[in-house]
């Protein structure tokens, strides 16, 4: 069964860990996001969902200025060359739809099922942003606390530094 928000809300509060929702319309890019989300504190993230063509898939989390070079960042983890999953896959696999791709989806991933990787220049940030399963709100997390989450789903987290790939 895929989680709902509600869910996932409550999987946070049973770990003991401190969070907030704003509601707002739907956004579905960065630019969305930009206007509409007022004075939210902290990292802006987006959220690439990527596959290769022996099946792996890859969740890339990065600041939302932050320009990506698929063929690099494949490279760099040695995935070969990379394109974004269809909406099908990304239902399929993290249950949610284009435009509320977020590293909360992973509730909803068996462990080890996707390769997770944050920017270096995202987790400098703190807190930070992202939709919970819905692209209708946007929840508060501290860092840490995002890392206890996916820590305590069995996900492994790498970190990488975009910024000497381009």
């Amino acid at each position: 069964m895929t989680a709902t928000p509600n869910d996932l809300f409550l999987r946070l509060d049973a770990l003991g860990l401190q969070h907030s929702t704003v509601r707002h319309p739907p956004l579905f890019t960065v630019e969305d996001s930009r206007a509409l989300r007022g004075t939210l504190p902290g990292g802006h993230a987006k959220n690439l969902f990527l596959k290769n063509k022996k099946g792996g898939l890859w969740l890339l989390v990065v600041e939302e200025n932050t320009s990506v070079q698929l063929k690099a960042f494949g490279k760099a983890v040695g995935a070969g060359n990379l394109s974004f999953a269809s909406p099908e896959i990304l239902m399929e696999k993290l249950g949610v739809r284009p435009g509320a791709v977020t590293p909360f989806a992973l509730i909803n991933a068996p462990a080890g099922s996707v390769s997770i990787y944050f920017d270096r220049a995202l987790l400098q940030a703190d807190p930070l942003n992202f939709h919970p399963l819905d692209n209708t709100m946007t929840t508060t997390i501290k860092k840490a606390d995002l890392l206890t989450f996916l820590n305590a789903l069995g996900h492994t987290i790498s970190e990488i530094d975009l910024e000497t790939l381009n």
